[in-house]
């Protein structure tokens, strides 16, 4: 059976492999975005919702504005006040982001309590950061001399396509509520993740772990954006930087 979905955020890093996926099955795929056309339409302004929800089976609900405050509040009102009734609202959140001080997880978790409130049938799924999220962060620190790293932290880098493929599973089923959350392969300490990023791009500088004062790293220090028991990404930190490194096609050694 084939469905009408529409994805919110789908020309982002994890929605471009939610849309690919669902199109691939043969579902009649929507893409909501304010800044590619054809693809258009405005979460912040709500132009073009209307349109873009009318007939669809399931919403997966993927836009986000980290930079912005309170724009994804505001975002997920306006979708969830288009959204026919009926209508699957799948979201994709945060592994830890109902015990994080941090201000963006505290939105995503402000957002799953309108989505359940929102007498919508809803799905959502926790997952933890990308690993191009965690290459982004390696790559600034890295550009110092002395490569200075979060003292005690941890993190646990998932492949983006594998989140993907388990959001298209999710958007073609029932409303689950809130399913099991996801993480990858490993977890690793931030002077681990600094090393892997070092050796994948040919680099050479010396790792110093150093404390952070302050809640949102003792939040890090303490783990709660990681679900060590559900290991399902299948792609390890070091595999997805070998993958980037093979198809940029240069080392970034000496830069």
């Amino acid at each position: 059976m084939t469905h009408t979905i529409l994805v919110t955020g789908g020309t982002g890093t994890l929605g471009r492999h939610v849309v690919d996926r669902l199109t691939a099955a043969g579902h009649s795929v929507r893409v909501l975005s304010r800044t590619r056309p054809p693809y258009i339409g405005d979460l912040t302004t709500g132009a073009s919702l209307a349109e873009a929800v009318e007939g669809v089976r399931t919403i997966v609900h993927l836009a986000s504005d980290p930079f912005k405050r309170g724009a994804d509040v505001e975002a997920a009102r306006r979708l969830i006040a288009a959204a026919p009734e009926g209508t699957h609202l799948l979201y994709v959140s945060i592994v830890g982001v109902d015990r994080h001080p941090y201000s963006y997880y505290r939105t995503k978790y402000e957002v799953e309590g309108m989505i359940e409130r929102s007498g919508l049938p809803y799905t959502i799924l926790r997952a933890t950061q990308f690993h191009d999220l965690v290459r982004y962060g390696a790559r600034m620190l890295a550009r110092l001399p002395v490569m200075f790293v979060p003292a005690g932290t941890s993190f646990q880098p998932v492949e983006a396509a594998d989140v993907a493929e388990r959001l298209a599973e999710l958007a073609v089923g029932e409303p689950a509520g809130r399913v099991p959350d996801m993480g990858g392969p490993e977890v690793l300490g931030a002077a681990e993740i600094a090393r892997i990023h070092l050796r994948a791009t040919g680099r050479r500088r010396p790792v110093l772990p150093v404390p952070i004062p302050g809640k949102v790293f003792a939040a890090f220090r303490g783990g709660v954006h990681t679900v060590p028991e559900r290991r399902d990404g299948r792609v390890t930190f070091e595999e997805f930087l070998t993958a980037a490194e093979d198809r940029s096609g240069y080392s970034e050694a000496g830069r």
